[in-house]
């Protein structure tokens, strides 16, 4: 899959959440000033997707107060993303993506290597949409510990 690069059209999206609704790229957009913060992760409730999740729950007020709305990407089914949002106390949308379909159209989904085995997989991204709809900042292969302060610092968020 290729990547996007800053300045593309980003992909359309509308996918199943963990509460139930259906959430778009389109409908997010017009509620954050200054965008949508999309970011891609393997696995709920895996160590690293944890902790990156919880950074961003962390972070949420700071990141809406500067303009921006989040919202969590992965291939689990919603009935996994429901138990992981409630234990983790998730306050914005974690949606469903069996099918891989934003996954690919954002180059999220693609071959990886761990430990000398190569496979295809989620490859942990983060996308950041102008308000219009337009990408700001393209990362990939992102940490899933220390990202969420290295993207404020990125964005120039206190």
């Amino acid at each position: 899959m290729s990547r996007l690069e800053v300045g593309t059209p980003a992909p359309d999206f509308s996918l199943p959440a963990a509460d139930g609704s259906t959430v778009s790229l389109s409908d997010l957009l017009p509620q954050a000033e200054n965008g949508v913060i999309v970011y891609f992760y393997p696995a709920a409730g895996t160590p690293g997707c944890t902790k990156q999740a919880c950074d961003f729950r962390d972070s949420l007020a700071s990141l809406g107060g500067a303009g921006y709305a989040v919202v969590g990407i992965s291939p689990d089914p919603v009935d996994k993303l429901a138990a992981f949002v409630e234990a983790e106390s998730l306050t914005f949308p974690v949606l469903s993506d069996v099918e891989h379909t934003a996954l690919e159209a954002y180059g999220a989904w693609g071959e990886k290597k761990n430990y000398g085995r190569t496979y295809t997989g989620v490859i942990r991204s983060t996308i950041v949409v102008a308000p219009d709809g337009t990408v700001a900042l393209a990362q990939y292969n992102v940490r899933a510990t220390g990202h969420v302060a290295k993207l404020r610092r990125d964005l120039k968020i206190d």
